[in-house]
């Protein structure tokens, strides 16, 4: 039976609580938020299912295809300008729509928790456009997935790349009929913070929340804007600015995993992956109109064929890989691990105010790089 002995190890992609025949798995959170398999001993066969699908301890092969990279952003600039780049995830999933097919992808719930579901029809789409800076919990999806393509559905799923290795792990074969999409990430923020800031907005304005937009492009797509909309006003911000994403990127609360990503890398087990192609303005500046333009990078004919059918609905450009992933890292190695993360949640898990502690937390590691540069500086003129 599978066993987390380090968190690290564990990226709660779901796989084995989908896979197990006795359904003595449930995944329960830790005191950062964030969910690991539980195991009922008195239930569990031993059938060694949950570790055979464990994406960390069998890891699925990537494709052996030779990948093409592309800049591209959708010509229907509505869709394009709701969308966290160029708009591309949406001309799939209308693909697969009109081919009767299902779209599994990320929504916030009514509590604007972030979780999985199946949508297959096309006003749904909107409900999974867009970026959500929070872990998605996948729960039974992964078995419905299985259901729909032994019914022989087209299916498209999209997730982090975790996720994607986790759904082909649990799979155990491969489906013509399978279409899966990830994304370039930096690493999943816990629920538990994502829910302690929002629950901080409310009290701060008095009002329920209505919506939350996190890439917001009415301030152009480099300087986005997070957005929430409530009863009767708005919060807005530069991403940067707002406090959940400064402490996101500064990597205070990213899942212990994300720090030593698995699923790094040119080589994916995805079709298609999908970025935002930051440094378009240096590689490709006719295509730079701050309006969003991602970077789409293709691992399998599956996805080329795909790719090649929707590309007269696109403004397309060939684009050399090694190039383009200067400027978005994280398509190949992990964020360095924040050596006041532990510190962070023992103070929240004490009752601190959220946005109080994060401030704290990123000023330290801010004053941290002035004093390494300066440093730095010291040393070259000592030389």
């Amino acid at each position: 039976m599978i066993e987390i002995k380090d968190k690290e190890d564990c990226c709660g992609c779901y796989a084995c609580y989908n896979i197990c025949p006795k359904q003595c798995i449930t995944m329960k959170t830790d005191n950062e938020g964030f969910w690991y398999p539980n195991i009922d001993k008195n239930e569990c066969i031993n059938c060694n299912l949950c570790e055979k699908v464990c994406p960390i301890i069998t890891k699925p092969k990537n494709s052996l295809y030779e990948e093409k990279s592309y800049a591209v952003f959708n010509k229907n600039e509505k869709i394009r300008l709701e969308s966290s780049s160029g708009g591309i995830f949406s001309l799939l999933a209308e693909y697969v729509i009109n081919n009767h097919g299902s779209v599994y992808g990320a929504v916030f719930d009514e509590d604007f928790n972030v979780k999985h579901i199946k949508i297959n029809k096309l006003e749904d789409i909107k409900l999974l456009r867009g970026s959500k800076y929070v872990q998605s919990k996948i729960e039974d999806v992964f078995k419905f997935i299985k259901s729909d393509l032994k019914n022989d559905k087209l299916v498209l799923f999209t997730g982090t790349p975790c996720q994607v290795a986790g759904l082909q792990s649990f799979l155990q074969e491969k489906y013509n009929n399978l279409i899966l999409m990830d994304i370039v990430c930096h690493g999943v923020p816990s629920p538990l913070v994502w829910q302690q800031y929002i629950n901080e907005l409310k009290q701060n304005y008095k009002q329920d929340i209505k919506n939350v937009y996190f890439r917001d492009k009415s301030t152009g797509w480099k300087t986005y804007s997070i957005k929430f909309l409530f009863d009767k006003d708005e919060y807005k911000n530069i991403g940067l600015k707002d406090i959940y994403m400064k402490g996101f990127l500064n990597d205070i609360y990213l899942r212990p995993s994300c720090y030593n990503c698995n699923f790094k890398g040119i080589e994916r087990i995805s079709d298609i992956t999908v970025a935002d192609f930051w440094g378009i303005e240096n590689i490709l500046p006719k295509m730079d109109d701050d309006k969003g333009t991602s970077l789409i990078v293709v691992h399998s004919e599956k996805g080329k064929q795909l790719f090649d059918e929707l590309s007269e609905k696109m403004i397309l450009n060939e684009v050399n890989l090694n190039e383009a992933i200067k400027y978005n890292p994280s398509m190949i190695k992990s964020v360095k691990y924040n050596e006041k993360r532990n510190s962070f949640f023992v103070e929240l898990n004490s009752g601190k105010e959220l946005t109080d502690l994060i401030r704290k937390y990123t000023k330290i590691r801010f004053e941290k790089r002035v004093k390494n540069k300066i440093k730095s500086i010291i040393n070259k003129l000592i030389r």
